[in-house]
């Protein structure tokens, strides 16, 4: 049995694939049901955010898991396996651990030390034990991921200053438009937790007016509903049905819409960019993945459209100084590391030390009462001075093999050590 991920990042991957890999929210279910149908995958959770879709598996057969996996990618993405090949990485086993604990605690996401990250690995752990995909593993797993990402935030500085994509986006649109965004009258297309995060990123930056657009207005309201009494005067709800005339009286525009197909297409944004006159280039922000806009409107004139990947290299720029505290979040992650390492041992190896100290107990025991029918000159009192001591002989001259068993566990030595206790022992 292997632990392992097979997945797309934006390290090593373009944007445009990752737009064709992604999973929404509406498509996880049938996702993970397609990874838990699999033979050679025993667990699996699928974590899909702005910038990667990985698979997190527990596999029997190691390359048959693999490439059940990238036959999946490969299918979302609409190519082949092997056109998948230079951007896939593979990862099992330690490097698992490694890399999910650095993913939990923002150190491997664009925006540095992101607060959004952790949520979203939650929530993904979440979803596959509610399709009955996670397991003891994974779970166990996952669970000490969160924990770290936990620790690293409460424990460095490294999530100081812009700690998420939607305050980097509002960041970038502010810096793309001349005066910044005083005065200016922005629409978020999208109401879930990113759109929420722009909504509030928003506040105190003298925006004229805000609209939050969402499928369902009720959404909407929610999120407005949820802003400080302050803020909330100046920001409304609205449906998308309407969305031509918003993209009209805008300035600035972030869509955030979880979709497998753009909201917003050229022939609207060049409708929306015809009037502006001296109201300078309207500012558009997509933060979808996959895409909320037809990339070909980028060519309009009086249109200014950006994507993850400028965000990419703005946050990259703004957050050059925190170094230190990547040493140290960095060095959080390797001290949880081991320490995940260290219980997993422990728990390998208790089937083997429970099964010694039965048998070890059953021979104890055994020796006892047939004794006891030779002695009966010794009364109740005399046999449970016995007892204890023969029983804390035993625990004595089972520690060392207890604690070598589970320093050992995991490791070929380990394995080793475990053949030959059951080839002695009869277990």
């Amino acid at each position: 049995m292997s632990v392992i991920v097979v997945g797309l990042e934006q390290k090593h991957a373009p944007l445009e694939l990752l737009d064709r890999v992604s999973v929404t929210e509406a498509d996880t279910a049938k996702a993970l049901g397609r990874l838990r149908d699999q033979p050679n995958l025993s667990e699996a959770v699928l974590v899909s955010t702005c910038l990667r879709t990985e698979v997190y598996a527990v596999v029997e057969r190691f390359h048959d898991g693999v490439a059940e996996i990238q036959e999946f990618l490969a299918d979302r993405s609409g190519s082949s396996v092997d056109a998948l090949g230079e951007y896939c990485t593979i990862r099992f086993d330690d490097d698992v651990i490694e890399h999910l604990f650095a993913v939990a605690s923002g150190l491997e996401s664009a925006v540095l030390g992101e607060s959004e990250v952790l949520g979203q690995v939650r929530r993904a752990w979440e979803r596959a034990q509610g399709e009955h995909a996670s397991g003891p593993v994974l779970g166990t797993l996952f669970r000490h991921a969160v924990e770290t990402g936990k620790r690293v935030r409460s424990e460095t500085a490294i999530a100081r200053g812009i700690t998420s994509l939607s305050h980097g986006a509002v960041a970038l649109a502010a810096d793309r438009r001349p005066g910044g965004l005083a005065g200016a009258r922005v629409l978020v297309v999208g109401a879930g937790e990113m759109g929420e995060g722009v909504t509030q990123a928003l506040a105190g930056r003298g925006v004229d007016h805000v609209v939050v657009a969402n499928r369902t207005v009720e959404r909407a309201e929610a999120v407005v509903a949820a802003l400080p009494p302050g803020v909330a005067d100046s920001v409304v709800s609205a449906d998308l049905g309407g969305l031509d005339v918003l993209l009209m009286s805008s300035d600035v525009v972030l869509t955030t819409v979880g979709t497998s197909h753009p909201v917003v297409d050229r022939a609207m944004l060049e409708a929306a960019v015809a009037p502006r006159g001296d109201r300078g280039d309207l500012v558009v922000v997509d933060l979808g993945v996959p895409r909320n806009v037809q990339p070909d409107a980028s060519t309009l004139a009086g249109l200014v459209l950006l994507d993850m990947e400028d965000l990419r290299a703005a946050v990259a720029e703004a957050i050059g100084g925190r170094q230190d505290e990547v040493a140290a979040a960095s060095g959080i992650v390797t001290d949880e590391v081991e320490r995940y390492r260290a219980a997993s041992r422990a728990r390998d190896a208790a089937p083997i030390v429970s099964a010694l100290r039965m048998r070890v107990e059953d021979a104890r025991v055994a020796e006892l009462e047939r004794l006891r029918s030779k002695r009966s000159d010794l009364d109740e009192a005399q046999w449970e001075q016995v007892d204890a001591v023969t029983r804390s002989l035993v625990a004595k001259l089972l520690h060392q093999p207890t604690v070598t068993l589970k320093e050992a566990a995991g490791t070929p030595r380990g394995e080793r050590l475990v053949e030959a206790l059951r080839a002695l022992f009869d277990i």
